[in-house]
């Protein structure tokens, strides 16, 4: 009894309960996703799965296609995003966090009530569902994610940087592009980061908003396992995870060296 009183006492019990939630659903999942894709239906080990997708042409076509309409909306993001982050945080206090909470609100709307909005407005507009209102649905779903971590850095950036730069004679143009911005990277990374990743794997707002015409990768992975496929499916999967970890490593190495070179501007 003392001892589970000393244990639960501790700090280290604070972490009990993440453990567990961490192997049951990432720890465990992740292993089954692994045994299944190097299985057969029979349990046997087996490379056959991932020759299967290098095989099929339209397996693969449509990992590139999913690829490349993510890197379109992530773009479309960081136009659209950092713009807005950098308005945000040249407002005063209490407007930015106003209008801050306003770009966020959306996130609190299930994507898939704002993916049938957006569906409905294209049908207001009488305006066709295609490739069009996919690359429209994905910038409007996840522009929120690209925002806030961009204004959450402008917002923290040291201000002696910029004052130091205008006493030196600097004009907007250079302050901008010679400090603010390379100081906010790690935002931008953070971004980037929170679009590319679920854009990749996304597979409802492509079927709503081109009436299943288009096909990314993630309604690939869900065709599959949905007809039981679930070997090749955990193969499609793991490739999938495996570009997501590639991102986030190359990512993680851009934001290192955007931080270590930030103060060194001039």
């Amino acid at each position: 009894m003392n001892n589970l009183r000393i244990f639960f006492s501790s700090r280290k019990s604070w972490t009990l309960p993440y453990l567990i939630f961490s192997a049951v659903f990432v720890i465990i999942p992740l292993i089954l996703i692994l045994v299944y894709a190097f299985t057969d239906d029979a349990g046997h080990l087996t490379l056959e799965n991932f020759r299967k997708f290098f095989a099929h042409p339209e397996a693969v076509n449509t990992f590139v296609y999913s690829i490349g309409i993510a890197i379109l909306t992530t773009i479309g993001c960081i136009l659209l995003g950092y713009p807005a982050a950098w308005i945000l945080s040249q407002s005063k206090m209490s407007y930015s966090r106003t209008l801050i909470l306003l770009f966020i609100l959306p996130m609190w709307v299930n994507i898939l009530i704002r993916t049938l909005a957006t569906v409905a407005l294209f049908d207001f507009l009488r305006l066709p569902l295609g490739e069009g209102a996919l690359i429209f649905g994905m910038i409007y779903n996840y522009l929120p994610f690209m925002i806030y971590p961009i204004y959450n850095t402008l917002q923290k950036m040291d201000r002696s940087y910029i004052e130091a730069a205008q006493d030196l004679g600097a004009g907007s143009s250079q302050v901008f592009w010679k400090v603010v911005f390379p100081l906010s990277m790690p935002g931008v990374v953070s971004g980037i980061m929170m679009v590319f990743m679920p854009t990749i794997s996304t597979f409802a707002i492509a079927e709503l908003l081109t009436m299943n015409n288009i096909k990314l990768f993630g309604t690939t992975i869900q065709e599959n396992i949905n007809n039981s496929l679930w070997n090749y499916g955990a193969a499609l999967s793991l490739i999938m995870l495996f570009l997501i970890a590639v991102t986030s490593l190359f990512s993680t190495e851009n934001s290192d060296d955007s931080e270590k070179g930030g103060g060194n501007v001039w």
